[in-house]
């Protein structure tokens, strides 16, 4: 019976993206409604929610103290986790992180690292002893699809969002961000590029690319999903909407 009714929603929704439409009226390049809330987390130094359509995520950010790595002895440390809350979806279940959270976890990590959203360079107290560490913490609370999109815009918010510590080793006037990095993600279906899919066209969706880039519209890093493949003319196609939708999403981090 499942692989019935998914087989029939898959040539549903294969139809429609082959006559221009989506399931829930959306054109190709439309995302869902999009919030942002920062300061939930009053135990964090920097937290935000954001919401795309269903999808919620939930990022805090924690600074603490730690030992750099022996390569960069004078440079700060960039942790980032991702944790699929069994509540959000019956398919996510309790447990060690999987292959989907570690995944979610290193695209984010990527998109800021790359970028070099942090000045790490300043998070530095004593050379090869002590620096400052960013851990930054991925909870999803709903999951409707795009959650890459979702994570990177609520790590990046939390990030906007972040106060330093109080206390003699914090010498810095504020937080270090340089960057402000955003992900878009692009499905293909049935030969057609859209941005933000669902959970149903996630599913049905022969592969998705997800593209993060900066004010600039330099890519910073890209991740590619699924078993299909994309030309080099789609490739180009979804940087072109990649490009042109985080500045969109970039509103939302003001």
């Amino acid at each position: 019976m499942y692989e019935i009714v998914s087989s029939v929603k898959r040539n549903y929704i294969a139809d429609l993206a082959l006559h221009e439409k989506r399931l829930d009226g959306r054109t190709f390049d439309q995302f869902r409604e999009i919030s942002v809330e920062k300061g939930l987390i009053k135990s964090a130094n920097g937290s935000a929610r954001v919401k795309i359509g269903k999808t919620q995520v939930l990022v805090g950010v924690k600074i603490e103290h730690a030992e750099p790595f022996p390569d960069t002895p004078e440079s700060g440390v960039l942790m980032v986790n991702a944790e699929l809350l069994p509540l959000a979806s019956p398919t996510f279940e309790p447990g060690r992180p999987d292959e989907n959270a570690i995944e979610l976890a290193r695209v984010v990590d990527r998109c800021i690292r790359e970028s070099e959203t942090i000045d790490l360079e300043k998070l530095g107290i004593k050379p090869g002893e002590d620096v400052w560490a960013v851990f930054i913490d991925i909870y999803v609370l709903d999951h409707d699809g795009n959650l890459i999109d979702a994570s990177a815009l609520a790590a990046m918010a939390a990030l906007l969002n972040v106060k330093p510590p109080e206390e003699e080793a914090w010498t810095l006037p504020e937080f270090p961000i340089q960057k402000r990095p955003v992900m878009v993600t692009v499905s293909k279906i049935n030969g057609k590029l859209m941005v933000d899919p669902c959970l149903d066209e996630e599913s049905v969706a022969d592969a998705r690319i997800s593209i993060a880039t900066t004010e600039d519209g330099s890519i910073c890093a890209m991740q590619k999903g699924g078993t299909g493949y994309f030309s080099r003319e789609e490739l180009e196609k979804a940087y072109e909407l990649a490009r042109a939708k985080a500045d969109e999403l970039r509103q939302h981090l003001r």
